[in-house]
């Protein structure tokens, strides 16, 4: 695996926030940069909380990323073609989306019977008497899978690779547990018998609880893993590499029973992940995954990431706990792996460094790259020295921002996921800067650079 660098940055932030011809100017920033991986959030569909980790659909793409007057730019043969031979997911996505807007944005699971069990009958009735918004909903996809694939057409034909990112389960108020429900661990009455979630551990006495529905493994093996499998091809078309977040899900989960309000009582329960794993292997060779494995990791996580090869994460903001055996430690970091200054969960690494003591910061500094320049440059520089193949840097610290222009603050529900650059607050020599140390680091990775304007 040749070095490589790269930045995280979700469409949504681009000035525009869609994909109109700010996502091509920005490849070619990208380019001139010597950037070859662009990493992304989710692209599917979030609810009202913008959160693209807690989908409406894992298949759709986010409607809200369609540049406006998008309709006419539709080539009717071609949907025409398209509706043909649709994607499995669309018509149950379609009318799901329909079905929303009749129950004003109410969750499947509050909809008259007839609709929440899906009785064939009163869907096909619903489906005739919403023809239109149903046809519209799928041009909507159409359009946008069209634009993605243009998108990664032109990256790919510039060296540019683009980065996915898979969250390991969906959302209760989705379309795919609606139209999948024996998949899922679910009563009779359509309800989760047990929900995700974390156990207490240091930064929370009662845990996380997620709230989605587990998994039915049993049923997912005797198909075959056919849901997943149908998951991961969907986002291979759109991606070259795909992260798995929560990959230690795929070993083990921590279940909670749904009666429970926090995450306190609960038990992990195992997951056929090899086996998922050998099945995909098996139909996608190779398997383009990066295993999220940060916090607490068990030899089993460890274990299985490393039978199939996969890449992990490293987070250079938790690398100075001062621990001899701290993963994300500058002198600790592996050659198999995805090094990060921050994630999309992070504060920006100014805003991170502005936060600690000055001991603290002449302990960090006293660590890094000593002639990268001020604050976060050290932290980027070293990420670009280290052993790592992969090196990911969120566009907020190649611009040096501060905290007020983080992501997401997880745990909060406000002002998250809608962040946005503007083309004037790049300084002019930012994409020189990075080449040259792209260059320096050998992580040009084959990328020649077009200064052509």
């Amino acid at each position: 695996m040749a070095r490589s660098a790269g930045e995280l940055l979700h469409p949504t932030s681009l000035p525009s926030g869609v994909l109109d011809y700010q996502a091509w100017l920005f490849l070619d920033w990208m380019q001139k940069a010597g950037l070859s991986i662009w990493q992304m959030l989710p692209l599917t569909a979030p609810h009202d909380d913008l959160s693209p980790y807690q989908s409406i659909s894992a298949f759709a793409i986010n409607p809200r990323l369609l540049p406006k007057g998008w309709a006419k730019q539709v080539d009717n043969k071609a949907f025409e073609k398209f509706l043909k031979k649709p994607p499995h997911w669309l018509h149950d996505y379609a009318l799901f989306m329909a079905l929303r807007a009749q129950f004003n944005h109410q969750a499947w699971y509050e909809w008259p019977q007839s609709y929440r069990f899906r009785d064939e009958q009163t869907l096909a009735e619903f489906a005739k008497l919403n023809e239109t918004a149903l046809l519209t909903i799928k041009k909507q996809q159409f359009y946008l899978h069209h634009l993605w694939l243009t998108l990664k057409h032109d990256a790919n034909a510039k060296g540019i690779k683009l980065f996915g990112d898979m969250p390991i389960f969906v959302a209760y108020d989705s379309v795919d547990v609606w139209a999948n429900p024996q998949q899922f661990k679910l009563d009779e009455n359509l309800q989760p018998t047990v929900v995700t979630g974390v156990p207490p551990d240091y930064f929370s006495a009662t845990g996380q609880r997620w709230g989605n529905p587990h998994y039915n493994w049993d049923v997912m093996r005797a198909d075959n893993f056919s849901w997943w499998r149908q998951r991961v091809e969907a986002s291979l078309a759109l991606f070259d590499l795909l992260r798995i977040d929560h990959f230690r899900g795929l070993d083990a989960s921590w279940e909670i029973q749904a009666t429970e309000p926090t995450a306190i009582n609960g038990s992990w329960v195992k997951a056929p992940g090899a086996e998922l794993l050998n099945c995909l292997q098996a139909e996608f060779d190779p398997l383009p995954l990066v295993a999220e494995d940060l916090g607490i990791i068990t030899p089993e996580v460890v274990a299985l990431k490393q039978q199939f090869n996969l890449p992990g994460m490293s987070v250079l903001q938790f690398g100075f706990s001062g621990l001899p055996d701290n993963p994300h430690s500058p002198n600790e970091l592996v050659e198999n792996s995805v090094v990060y200054t921050g994630t999309h969960d992070n504060d920006t690494s100014l805003g991170w460094f502005n936060s600690l003591d000055q001991g603290a910061k002449n302990w960090v500094l006293s660590q890094l790259n000593q002639h990268a320049g001020e604050m976060p440059w050290p932290l980027i520089v070293t990420a670009f020295e280290s052993i790592a193949e992969r090196v990911i840097v969120p566009l907020q610290d190649f611009m040096a921002l501060g905290s007020e222009h983080r992501m997401n603050t997880p745990g909060t529900t406000v002002n998250n996921w809608r962040w946005q650059f503007d083309w004037e607050e790049l300084p002019a020599d930012l994409d020189e800067r990075i080449y040259g140390w792209v260059n320096k680091t050998q992580r040009l990775n084959g990328l020649k650079r077009d200064l052509s304007e």
